[in-house]
């Protein structure tokens, strides 16, 4: 190939670069600012669930977040919690326990959620709950 080719080619390659990253600035300013965070101890509207997180204590690992929960009957209500701990998303631990979050009912109920975060560096803790196209989020540390 001559010299010439190849400098036209790059310089089109340098556009289509410049372009790209203009259009994604402009995808950038069109989005959404991020909702504030729910206080612990105050009830939220999250689709068709009222969810209020009471308390998060973590010890040897394990971050167990007491949640009170109420609105409507779904075996499958809980799925939606999700946390993420030092930049990594971490899913509920699989638990047995009698105070395990689970099904949700129309009558409000209190329960724990479980997290094992003994992997996780540094202390930033923030807990996630998606219903539907609705989500809110705790800080938790």
């Amino acid at each position: 190939m001559k010299t010439r080719t190849l400098l036209l080619l790059a310089l089109a390659c340098g556009l289509a670069i410049m372009l790209a990253g203009a259009v994604f600035l402009f995808q950038l300013a069109g989005q959404d600012d991020v909702a504030d965070a729910i206080p612990i101890g105050e009830p939220v509207e999250i689709g068709d669930l009222t969810v209020e997180v009471e308390a998060a204590d973590e010890s040897d690992g394990v971050l167990s977040v007491g949640i009170r929960v109420a609105g409507v009957d779904d075996p499958d209500g809980a799925s939606g919690f999700r946390l993420i701990a030092s930049g990594r998303p971490l899913a509920p631990v699989e638990d047995d326990a009698a105070d395990a979050c689970a099904a949700t009912t129309v009558e409000e109920t209190v329960c724990v959620v479980r997290f094992d975060v003994s992997t996780a560096d540094g202390t930033s803790r923030v807990l996630f709950y998606e219903r539907g196209e609705e989500q809110a989020r705790w800080v938790l540390s």
